[in-house]
């Protein structure tokens, strides 16, 4: 990832100041940078003794007290544990950020499953009410307005700072999300970011019918064009890809990354496809005109469009309708249903959500402007030559990607019995009550708690990323256990309830969106599930996934179990006194 380039021009102090949406302030990105901590590197006792709690609840008592002989032995003076930690705290006093380049590698840029259902998250927005192309391609363009408005103050280095709990958060990954792509390697991918320098991204790129086409987005004077001029170029893209084209080679980017990567070196051997692929690398995003999607009733029709928003259907409904790599791709389908799915290497969610309430408040505007009909140019189309050999590589593309969309069970559940406030009504965190709602689904369906991962965020710290909120507790192990026990009384249970969710950390990283959506992604293991949450006032928007391959899981078993747990668990706090734990 490109550091953000040291500015020539002296940073102004008053830029921080004045936080303002007019002109630019050249500076205030750096300046407020510059004034954020350091990460620090945690004791190592701390480091250990947070590390046997977090086995503590999950695995037996032979294998607990097996890891803590191996860690008394590590956390002896003068022993191994020290001399790691010597070395962090070296590396720690000559990086910006000790954890950020380690976790970027490991965690996305060497992992070499597909980024699709594996990584990338997808996100599905409330379904518009077009019904038709002329609907679709109007929104679209109201759409690409909004980002670029958004843009405009990425730019400007005018973007509000965020604020967690009273710190000034990093503000860096806004920063990463536009102009920029990942690349596939045989062993390890990268970023590459055209935001910066002298001659940034002017178009994005539209797909339609698996075509690719560059379309400028800015006037010569350097203003954005306006949705009208939008609406007229997408028009044109439209007339100019109705047949679809029999190759659909942004399929190659859904495949394992070692085979994406000998793929893509063989394509870029041609000088018209290289060029084409720069083009797609260089844009400022992408915009996918979907066909609609297959008609399905009201209760799946959720669940149907996450599945678009992750993967594409397969490779003979969207999936060839999109270039994975690319950071950003807003999807619009002619049925009214939309959304995005990003590539996570650049970001955490939290940006992204931020962007896209930007969006959608911005495509409730109405027009002000009428703009003069300038003729503009044509969009160009991006042309690939297929050799047999490029042809090879797309039906394996297609082979696999369609095993994955048939082994990926996602649902998606809109909890309506209540919303985010009952829980602050009884003074819980709704993050921390949703968790433990999770805790008491699993142990419910399986007799046990497993391990949880919950995203927390680091972006107090200069170049933060994410940290782990381990949610299965000592405690949270207790109330689960207690519920269903009879010989416990409901005050046993309910105080052991609000104790579990005090022990839940709170900075957790999913910052909810002002929008109604719903973000969704894969599980990251096996036997796994992945699950989404935005908790809205009245209702909570909740996506599981799990593999079909996998026997013991069930999307739609874990979402009933989830609501009862939820309701369960409200039940509980409403016969029991608030009590002084």
């Amino acid at each position: 990832m490109d550091r953000k380039q040291e500015q020539t021009e002296k940073a102004r102090p008053y830029g921080l100041l004045k936080p303002t949406a007019l002109g630019k302030i050249p500076g205030r990105f750096l300046l407020h940078q510059e004034a954020l901590p350091s990460l620090p590197v945690p004791p190592l006792q701390q480091t250990l003794d947070r590390y046997l709690q977090a086995l503590q609840p999950i695995i037996s008592e032979e294998e607990w007290n097996h890891t803590q002989e191996l860690v008394n032995e590590f956390r002896k003076p003068g022993g191994v544990g020290e001399r790691l930690q010597k070395g962090l705290e070296r590396r720690a006093k000559k990086t910006e950020n000790w954890l950020s380049d380690w976790w970027l590698k490991t965690a996305y840029l060497e992992y070499r499953l597909p980024v699709v259902v594996h990584s990338s998250p997808g996100v599905v927005l409330p379904k518009q009410d077009f019904l038709d192309r002329q609907g679709q391609l109007r929104f679209a363009a109201k759409l690409i307005e909004g980002v670029l408005d958004f843009k405009t103050m990425i730019d400007n280095e005018t973007l509000p700072v965020e604020y967690m709990g009273g710190k000034p958060l990093c503000m860096n990954q806004y920063y990463q999300i536009l102009s920029s792509c990942r690349i596939p390697g045989p062993k390890r991918d990268s970023i590459v970011n055209y935001a910066k320098g002298k001659k940034q991204s002017r178009h994005i790129t539209v797909v339609h019918n698996f075509q690719f086409f560059e379309l400028d987005v800015y006037n010569s004077d350097g203003s954005p064009l306006t949705t009208d001029q939008l609406f007229i170029q997408l028009e044109k893209i439209w007339n100019t890809s109705l047949q679809t084209n029999k190759e659909p080679i942004g399929i190659l980017t859904t495949n394992h990354r070692n085979s994406w990567a000998k793929a893509y070196n063989n394509l870029l051997k041609d000088k018209t496809n290289k060029e084409s692929v720069r083009a797609i690398e260089k844009s400022i995003f992408t915009v996918c005109l979907d066909a609609p999607m297959p008609r399905v009733s009201e209760d799946i029709y959720k669940s149907r469009v996450a599945a678009q928003m992750l993967h594409g259907g397969g490779s003979r409904w969207n999936s060839g309708n999109r270039w994975f790599d690319k950071t950003l791709q807003f999807i619009i389908a002619e049925d009214g249903s939309c959304g995005l799915v990003y590539e996570h290497a650049p970001s955490e969610g939290p940006p992204i959500v931020a962007l896209l309430d930007h969006i959608v408040e911005y495509t409730k505007k109405p027009e002000l402007i009428r703009s003069p009909m300038i003729p503009l140019p044509m969009p160009k189309k991006l042309r690939f030559n297929i050799t047999p050999e490029i042809k090879t590589d797309i039906e394996k593309a297609k082979q696999n990607l369609n095993i994955m969309v048939q082994d990926l069970d996602v649902k998606v559940m809109v909890f309506h019995q209540f919303g985010k406030n009952f829980p602050k009504s009884e003074k819980i965190s709704p993050d921390a009550f949703i968790q433990q709602a999770l805790q008491l689904a699993y142990y419910r369906m399986y007799g046990h708690a497993c391990a949880t991962y919950e995203s927390a965020s680091l972006r107090m710290f200069r170049l933060g990323r994410t940290d782990t909120i381990r949610s299965t507790s000592v405690d949270s192990l207790k109330f689960v256990q207690a519920m269903d026990n009879l010989d416990k009384s409901d005050q046993e249970k309910a105080n052991l309830l609000r104790r579990a969710t005090q022990a839940h950390r709170e900075y957790t990283d999913m910052v909810p969106a002002k929008t109604d959506c719903v973000m969704c992604f894969g599980p990251v293991v096996p036997d796994g599930y992945g699950v989404c949450y935005n908790p809205m006032a009245e209702h909570i928007n909740f996506a599981i996934s799990a593999f079909n391959s996998c026997a013991d899981t069930n999307a739609a078993r874990m979402a009933h179990y989830l609501e009862k747990a939820l309701l369960d668990m409200r039940m509980l706090l409403q016969s029991t006194p608030k009590s002084k734990l």
